[in-house]
């Protein structure tokens, strides 16, 4: 997100540096190509177009969003709130967390790609270079190697003697599968003290012959005020952060 709004800033400035007074116009034309140059730029607006088109999909597949909307969305089944926290405010809140914990990689992309690129530093096969290397390092870093390994074997590949030797279609999809284990591991913990209390009053309940009371519904308030005791978001916002080193 901060790269993508550097890149519309730095467009924006550039066009009102060369016309200050108005906007630059825009002229759409259908023909044939007059030359390789014309048939190269309208394949990079292709290609900028289709990134643009799978923006969020990228978001998801190469970023912590993963893991930190499945947690929550454990937290929220295991205290059985049902609608509270609304999906908006789950799905907001795993997006700024996302900013906060991709942060540090998103400055780095920013300063050795980025900023570079716009000042025609290097060009833009070496800042797409750059770019990816640094989203590959945060990749690999929260990768099993099984799951890395399981992708290789699929793809009949040699195992790699070195990450450089990964292919980044093997990566991403290794990294969503580690994504998902480590977060239904995280909401496995969360959900065994709640777990603990349904258990319990379900329990007190039928000793005391309460057949046909939901347990459900004592164990609501019990489970809500022990979140509040031990200030739960807290908690579980610091565990998932830490969790990414």
């Amino acid at each position: 997100m901060m790269v993508l709004a550097h890149l519309i800033t730095g467009f924006v400035g550039q066009a009102l540096a060369a016309s200050p007074s108005a906007l630059p116009g825009l002229q759409l034309s259908v023909g044939g190509a007059t030359g390789p140059e014309q048939t190269a730029v309208v394949l990079k607006i292709l290609a900028l177009l289709t990134v643009v088109a799978l923006a969020p999909s990228l978001l998801i597949m190469m970023t912590s969003f993963v893991r930190v909307v499945i947690v929550l969305s454990f937290l929220r089944q295991a205290i059985g709130t049902q609608v509270l926290p609304p999906n908006q405010m789950i799905v907001g809140l795993s997006l700024f967390l996302t900013a906060f914990i991709m942060a540090p990689v998103w400055t780095n992309v920013h300063k050795e790609a980025l900023a570079p690129y716009l000042e025609n530093k290097i060009s833009q096969t070496d800042a797409i270079a750059y770019a990816e290397a640094k989203m590959r390092s945060f990749m690999f870093k929260q990768t099993r190697d099984k799951d890395l390994g399981l992708f290789v074997k699929l793809a009949h590949l040699d195992n790699p003697k070195k990450r450089a030797d990964v292919p980044t279609y093997l990566l991403i999809p290794a990294f969503m599968i580690s994504e998902l284990k480590t977060a239904f591991q995280i909401g496995f913990m969360i959900y065994l003290p709640f777990l603990i209390i349904d258990m319990v009053v379900a329990s007190v309940l039928m000793a005391m012959g309460m057949m046909m009371l939901p347990p459900v519904v004592i164990s609501l308030p019990f489970k809500l005020i022990l979140f509040v005791l031990v200030d739960g978001w807290q908690l579980i916002v610091g565990s998932l952060v830490k969790s990414f080193g």
